[in-house]
């Protein structure tokens, strides 16, 4: 690794830190200033709420609370539940149902980048034929459907008529439970993939670098592996960072309709509960998911093209 890219990397790093730090603080903020308390029940007479307040320091001034949360974080200490599960600590909450919901996001966004970038390259090589059709109508399908419809025509069909997958997520047969959520979230990725990868391709084979290469007597095979799919795959990285921290955050209404016991679910609940501690361990862990795909991304724009490098360094 030569000195520039070193550079880019750590600048990146420092830039990734602080912008988790910022959003700690804005979190914290928002959620001492919300309405409401997890201590907010009839039976409890003030005097009572004020002791509870006083037990789990919510009673101290707002940035003492800060500066020992952030504390707490620094060890992986994200607080206790106070309505949900009260007394059990957050990480204990949040580490049970991370695997799960990131598991079934990060399969969806595979299958359907896969799948996605095979299309839009096919469509692209054959365009205004009937592969480049089918690719089209696979995308508008994908992209005009919700995914909660597929899982429910996936439910119907797999669960319920033909009884080969469970109908609700059961964690003894994980990876069985996980095909039906896992390509009704794929969906909306494989054609949003797939057009934008079409679209690319089309922009990059009609450069001039891909027709002087050709003109060299270059095979067409060698000319869209060597030049063609790398530079089709930089803006392609652009598209596949939201979309792959939009399947691993989980879809709320994908989780409830196969009965996922994911971070989504337990997210809602958090928010009706106003159980703070749990909304923002599950908020920071969407942020740090977001974060690191952000410089995930910026790391890869260096390396497939370096121009980028050395531009975001001057």
């Amino acid at each position: 690794m030569d000195k520039s890219t070193l550079k880019y990397i750590v600048k990146r790093i420092v830039m990734a830190v602080l912008t988790l730090l910022l959003i700690i603080l804005i979190l914290f903020t928002l959620m001492k200033f919300m309405p409401g308390s997890p201590f907010n029940v009839e039976k409890l007479s003030p005097a009572l709420i004020a002791r509870l307040e006083a037990k789990y320091g919510l009673d101290q001034p707002v940035f003492v609370q800060f500066f020992n949360y952030l504390k707490g974080l620094m060890v992986g200490d994200f607080g206790i539940s106070l309505k949900l599960m009260k007394g059990i600590e957050v990480s204990s909450l949040v580490s049970s149902r991370i695997a799960i919901s990131f598991g079934i996001g990060l399969a969806a966004a595979a299958v359907g980048t896969a799948i996605g970038v095979v299309l839009g390259i096919v469509a692209a090589l054959h365009k205004n034929t009937f592969w480049d059709t089918l690719a089209t109508v696979v995308a508008v399908i994908g992209v005009s459907i919700p995914s909660f419809v597929f899982a429910l025509v996936l439910l119907l069909i797999f669960a319920v008529q033909l009884n080969i997958l469970p109908v609700l997520y059961d964690v003894n047969t994980p990876i069985k439970s996980a095909i039906m959520p896992t390509l009704a979230l794929s969906v909306g990725a494989i054609a949003n993939v797939a057009r934008f990868t079409r679209t690319e391709m089309i922009e990059v084979l009609r450069s001039d670098y891909i027709l002087l290469a050709e003109a060299k007597g270059l095979d067409r095979g060698t000319v869209i592996r060597k030049h063609a799919l790398r530079n089709t795959l930089v803006p392609v990285v652009t598209v596949l960072a939201p979309i792959i921290i939009n399947l691993m955050t989980g879809s709320m209404v994908i989780e409830k309709v196969c009965g996922i016991p994911g971070l989504g679910m337990l997210l809602v609940a958090a928010i009706q509960g106003n159980d703070i501690y749990v909304v923002m361990a599950v908020a920071f862990l969407y942020s740090i998911l977001y974060v690191v795909m952000m410089l995930i991304v910026d790391v890869l724009y260096g390396v497939i093209d370096p121009r980028i490098r050395v531009g975001k360094g001057d």
